[in-house]
């Protein structure tokens, strides 16, 4: 039995079985990156041991379980925040120490799990983070993907593909369950026997089938009992080589089962600007949907041996449309292999699943080609049908006539497959990841759905992991909160509220203000050593880290950027306040405006490099192949929070929160959580810009124009100007037709120029104020006090108490 709270002397002996074990060496003469899996290892038995005493303690109880299933998980590095959670990040530093290392040395060597993009993948981490702390038996579902979304190399000012190689450190946190091995079937026919006992059989013929192996990650909570369990399922062939074919000297077809099986979890979002591309991303997810509903499937069987009590005791929640097919391969298990009538099988799919939706961009709402679906999974392909046409002879019902509504309803029309109708007629409770995004939803995307559904609808704001993103990330700053409010807030975020009672006392001001510039100091030390760039700390930190995508608006930034660098070029003596705008980013692989974005602040970046006199008042930083742990270093740091898409199209956004928490003031517009964050802080801690969500929509109606507010503002003539002629001797004449017209369509699709001067204002007021530092830290002071309804605990109960009908397992 593994010690749980083993001492610092428990510990060295430990890592040293582990080394003598695994690597055949002593510690001393182990290498840092043999101590760092040894050390890895241990905590991973702890963890074990943990989620195995929980979960008898779940089976006892007979607690109802939730699983949530996410395409992406954005965990970042483990170490760290497993030994903080555990409360043994001492003893290790002490044990470690005694061997000539610390953990520090041991952190830098785990990379970054490739399992995630952005805010969906970070989001889920947090939430996994939160069901562990507060004790909610959970597991999440995912894929192993072995090379992630990609590494991103910047070349000349290009965006470079590469694979992100992470399992070679990473893999030490998995716990391979070949005893959990499962099929899934894909393409083939089927066709239906009625057997003598008056049951339905389905018969496979000519179907492919692979195998969906788990690995399992432990997810640590924070002083609790609890442990999540996230499993990542593998691809592998069934029949893995033919020999025969070997044999003839056919080695290409020999191996080709097997490589079509490890497509499957290669690569994280492959590209989709292609049929092939299209199929693969099918594939996965329905791979990840039906492995995981078998697994759920057999572990409820083994506690309860029935299926009749399933909705009773299991809850699955759909984050995003990607795992949408969940709701069909549940109803396949139960109707097929499990014999309930169709009616009692729909019943049960309706209590069991709840869906998230992140976003109301249409390209996001998944459509498959109908064709292509039926070619692929045709036995699903004939489930789905049979909901569609029983939704519409219930919409029918409301909406008598009128098809042209319900045919916009439907999961299967015009030749395609909805997942996002699916996901909401499959699923007892929908909900929207902000107080707007919901109400966008229910008065827009899904408005019929609402008129059907009315009780069906919520609201859950996102929130974050604010024990990582505050207390293991910005040491000093939680410092400071734990002596003067108690550390109580570690544990219930709501009593950060209480930090306000000091928003007026000049020493915890000043001490606020100098732990800021210490993260600053610290960000620009590491800059330094990963791309051999130096900060200046005295400069404003301007930061915009997020993916990167035309609504988010990095193109706003730059406008404004290119405004201020030609200020400075007619006048390099300006008496302007030194402003760093830092960026991090990736563009998915073939959004080729994303990417030419890039490419513009990586020349502007360039350009003012090579301009000394403008860089001690102008500086551009894109942060190449951005990811987690840099985050962890840059947030802190911040003291602008860049939160500046088009009003109406951000659902909620979590990294505005993560600043927010740690002193940075939000210069954004009222769109999703910003909306929120203003009513929490208040008005005068924030600077707010910009047309509204309601705004937008009536500008829209009207006809929006961009080359009107060109005309009128001759800044934005200048700016243009100086695109069509270039930076760092490269001209960006095509974004200046994007946001004019042309050749590109409808000319600037997100508003950057209808924003442009309230931005402008907003951003010198926000520059203005920074230059008044007592009222300036007081703001930011503030915003970490109001920042406590942001953390991921408050969603979690929201969730847990309205959704999945859970309680926490003592």
């Amino acid at each position: 039995m593994t010690n749980l709270k083993p001492n610092a002397a428990e510990i060295k002996e430990n890592l040293e079985i582990k080394l003598s074990r695994f690597f055949g060496c002593t510690s001393a003469e182990a290498s840092k990156e043999q101590l760092y899996k040894a050390t890895a290892m241990t905590v991973r038995d702890i963890l074990t041991e943990k989620r195995g005493n929980f979960k008898k303690k779940v089976n006892q109880t007979g607690g109802k379980r939730v699983y949530y299933m996410c395409m992406e998980f954005l965990l970042g590095r483990s170490l760290k925040t497993n030994l903080c959670n555990l409360g043994l990040d001492k003893d290790y530093e002490e044990a470690l120490s005694a061997m000539g290392y610390t953990l520090e040395d041991l952190y830098t060597c785990e990379p970054d799990a490739g399992l995630g993009n952005g805010g969906l993948g970070r989001l889920a981490a947090c939430f996994m983070d939160s069901l562990s702390s507060l004790d909610y038996p959970a597991t999440g579902f995912s894929i192993c993907y072995e090379y992630g979304l990609f590494k991103q190399k910047i070349v000349d000012g290009i965006q470079v593909e590469l694979p992100d190689v992470w399992l070679p450190g990473g893999d030490v946190w998995l716990v391979p369950r070949t005893d959990r091995v499962f099929t899934v079937r894909f393409g083939g026919r089927v066709h239906e026997e009625w057997k003598p006992d008056g049951r339905m059989e389905v018969i496979y013929e000519g179907a492919e089938e692979l195998e969906a192996v788990p690995y399992d990650m432990m997810i640590s909570g924070s002083d609790s009992e609890g442990v999540s369990r996230l499993r990542l399922w593998k691809a592998r062939s069934i029949q893995n080589f033919n020999m025969g074919l070997f044999s003839q000297g056919q080695y290409a077809r020999a191996m080709e089962e097997a490589t079509n099986a490890d497509a499957i979890s290669k690569v994280l979002y492959p590209a989709d600007n292609h049929t092939e591309g299209k199929l693969l991303r099918l594939t996965q997810q329905y791979f990840l949907c039906s492995a995981s509903i078998q697994s759920i499937i057999r572990d409820h069987m083994s506690v309860y041996g029935t299926l009749d009590n399933l909705a009773d005791k299991v809850a699955i929640h759909l984050n995003d449309t990607h795992p949408t097919l969940c709701i069909p391969e549940l109803m396949r298990i139960l109707v097929d292999e499990y014999f309930y009538s169709w009616d009692r099988a729909w019943e049960m799919v309706k209590e069991i699943f709840s869906y998230t939706n992140h976003t109301v961009l249409p390209e996001a709402l998944e459509t498959w080609n109908e064709d292509l679906f039926r070619l692929k999974l045709p036995r699903i392909y004939d489930i789905i049908k049979e909901i569609n046409e029983r939704f519409c002879r219930e919409a029918w019902q409301v909406f008598p006539g009128n098809w042209q509504r319900i045919s916009k309803m439907c999961v299967v029309g015009y030749g395609q497959i909805r997942m996002a109708n699916l996901a909401v007629i499959g699923s007892h409770s929908v909900n929207g990841v902000s107080k707007l995004h919901s109400t966008i939803l229910k008065d827009s995307v899904f408005k019929d759905f609402y008129r059907l559904y009315p009780g069906r609808f919520d609201n859950v704001t996102n929130g974050i992991a604010h024990r990582r993103w505050l207390c293991y990330s910005n040491p000093k700053l939680a410092g400071l909160l734990d002596e003067t409010i108690g550390t109580g807030y570690r544990k219930n975020p709501v009593e950060l509220a209480e930090f306000a009672k000091f928003a007026d006392d000049p020493t915890v001001l000043e001490r606020f203000r100098a732990i800021k510039h210490e993260n600053k100091e610290n960000f620009s030390n590491h800059l330094y050593r990963r791309a051999g760039i130096r900060l200046d700390t005295h400069a404003v930190f301007d930061v915009q880290i997020k993916r990167l995508h035309e609504y988010k608006r990095q193109l706003l930034n730059a406008l404004n950027i290119i405004g201020i660098y030609l200020d400075l070029k007619d006048n390099p003596d300006l008496d302007i306040r030194p402003q760093t705008f830092i960026f991090g980013a990736k563009a998915a692989p073939g959004y080729q405006m994303a990417k030419r974005i890039i490419q513009l602040l990586c020349m502007l970046q360039k350009e003012i490099n090579n301009s000394p006199r403008i860089r001690e008042k102008l500086n551009v930083v894109f942060l190449e192949n951005y990811d987690v742990s840099t985050a962890e270093i840059l947030v802190p740091s911040a003291d602008i929070s860049e939160q500046i898409s088009l009003a109406g199209k951000e659902a909620s956004g979590t990294g505005c929160m993560k600043l927010m928490m740690n002193g940075a003031i939000t210069l954004g517009t009222l769109d999703g959580a910003n909306v929120e964050m203003q009513a929490a802080a208040g008005e005068e801690n924030m600077f707010i810009f910009g047309l509204t969500a309601a705004e937008v929509e009536q500008l829209w109606l009207r006809g929006y124009r961009s080359v009107e507010f060109y005309s009128n503002n001759n800044r934005l003539g200048r700016i243009m100007a100086a695109l069509n002629i270039g930076f760092g001797g490269e001209s960006f004449a095509d974004i200046t037709t994007y946001l004019l017209g042309g050749a590109y369509g409808i000319a600037d699709p997100y508003m950057c120029l209808a924003d442009f001067e309230s931005y402008r204002l907003a951003h010198e007021s926000c520059i203005k104020a920074y230059g008044d530092r007592a009222r300036w830290t007081r703001m930011a002071l503030l915003n970490t006090a109001a920042s406590g309804h942001f953390a991921a605990d408050r969603s979690i109960r929201e969730y847990a108490d309205r959704f999945w009908h859970i309680k926490p397992i003592h």
